[in-house]
């Protein structure tokens, strides 16, 4: 394998790990040479497994014989970069998940067709921007049955390294894709829309009705602001979780977690 040691925070194709920002990893203006990072093992070898392309790996020495041999062996066609921890924190200006970090090649999503195509159960991500939340809601998308995501362009990119870190690789476990078009269209695909939302006409979580509907998308916006009103008043339910103690809501990451095991399909 092509092991390079790094001995200068300069040295030539290590700037995928250290200057490029994330906008400039996703290269939205030429989308077949966008880039993103996978950080510590477990995540590495989940994309791996689904088959995701890696580019090159950065690596503290010790992992190499140590718990990220058998990615290194995978990647044993690929530059290999490798140096001691101190200045490969200085190279990426954050100390590595477990001491690995893997380049892969950014795949080209998926049509909303293709995503929603055997799906029953589809989350719509409006508007959340924090990487953490995104992280998790996809975590319990996979976990607990979602077949499919759908992001409007103003969420925070899933493939993002905080947001794919925190997910623990459940980004390339379920199908994903960004919509652009109006979030009813979803009905020319068979499904009924619900917007989580605290409005005077919404129904709880653990209406029938809701679990009844053969394919259903529930469309989550952030924490603080919420859905806008078009897409509350587009939806063809309004649902809320009930609760108690005086509290009105929770965060997007524990309500999709709520929402997801409460309307999972069961056929």
């Amino acid at each position: 394998m092509p092991i390079i040691e790094i001995t200068s925070l300069e040295q030539p194709g290590v700037d995928v790990f250290s200057t490029l920002t994330e906008a400039q990893l996703r290269n939205r203006l030429e989308p077949e040479k966008g880039v993103f990072i996978a950080e510590s093992p477990k995540v590495i070898r989940v994309a791996l497994a689904a088959g995701y392309e890696p580019l090159a790996l950065l690596c503290e020495g010790k992992h190499l014989t140590g718990d990220a041999a058998d990615i290194a062996e995978q990647c044993h066609a690929l530059p290999i970069y490798t140096g001691g921890r101190e200045l490969l924190t200085q190279l990426t200006g954050y100390t590595l998940t477990r001491g690995v970090l893997c380049a892969m090649r950014r795949p080209t999503p998926p049509s909303v067709e293709d995503v929603c195509r055997n799906a029953r159960r589809i989350v719509v991500i409006h508007g959340v921007t924090d990487t953490t939340n995104i992280g998790a809601i996809f975590r319990s998308a996979a976990a607990l049955g979602i077949d499919g995501v759908l992001l409007t362009r103003d969420s925070c990119d899933p493939l993002n390294r905080r947001a794919v870190r925190v997910s623990m690789g459940s980004v390339f476990l379920i199908p994903w894709t960004w919509i652009d078009t109006d979030l009813s269209d979803l009905r020319n695909l068979g499904f009924r829309t619900a917007a989580m939302a605290l409005t005077e006409n919404a129904i709880p979580l653990d209406s029938l009705i809701l679990k009844t509907e053969p394919k259903l998308a529930l469309i989550m916006g952030t924490e603080g602001d919420g859905l806008p009103q078009t897409a509350i008043a587009g939806a063809d339910y309004v649902v809320r979780i009930p609760m108690a103690h005086g509290v009105d809501s929770l965060n997007v990451a524990a309500a999709s977690a709520v929402a997801f095991w409460e309307l999972r399909s069961t056929h």
